[in-house]
């Protein structure tokens, strides 16, 4: 089956949107999404964009999708989050996932990053094992910190 990889296109938010969802469905967490195709559009295509994309389409048809952004490390210089990378559940295992992942790869080190980092659920064998044999590194030492709307409201509210 043929496919191709592009950057993504405003127009394509509504189609992005559906498979950040089928993405948290996958990770168990299908009710936890709440941006809308409004926030993709603005915050992806606004004045002062804040992640980039590409998809991977099959006869015209979004089937995936990457989402990265720029970080900066203090110990580093330049990297790249990949947020996402999902693919259709219909058209995984024809290497699309590996092509989107491959673009990102190929842009950050056009870019002249020096880090490319992403967040694996540690219950995702095969994505692991995948990481592991492009030469990701698994950091089991470091834990994943995240504050919630809530808790930084009650945060600053106890300063």
């Amino acid at each position: 089956m043929n496919f191709s990889i592009r950057e993504g296109k405003i127009e394509d938010m509504p189609l992005v949107l559906n498979l950040i969802k089928e993405l948290a469905h996958f990770e168990k967490e299908a009710d936890a999404v709440e941006i809308s195709i409004a926030d993709l559009e603005k915050d992806g295509f606004g004045n002062y964009p804040l992640f980039k994309t590409f998809v991977a389409e099959v006869e015209g048809e979004i089937v995936g999708m990457a989402l990265f952004y720029p970080r900066y490390s203090t110990w580093k210089g330049p990297t790249i989050h990949l947020e996402d990378l999902i693919v259709k559940k219909s058209k995984r295992g024809l290497n699309i996932g590996s092509a989107l992942y491959k673009k990102v790869i190929e842009y950050g080190y056009n870019l002249g990053v020096k880090r490319i980092e992403w967040v694996v659920l540690d219950w995702n064998t095969p994505a692991i094992e995948f990481y592991k044999k492009t030469g990701g590194h698994i950091l089991e030492d470091w834990k994943t910190v995240q504050m919630n709307e809530q808790a930084i409201k009650n945060y600053l509210e106890t300063l």
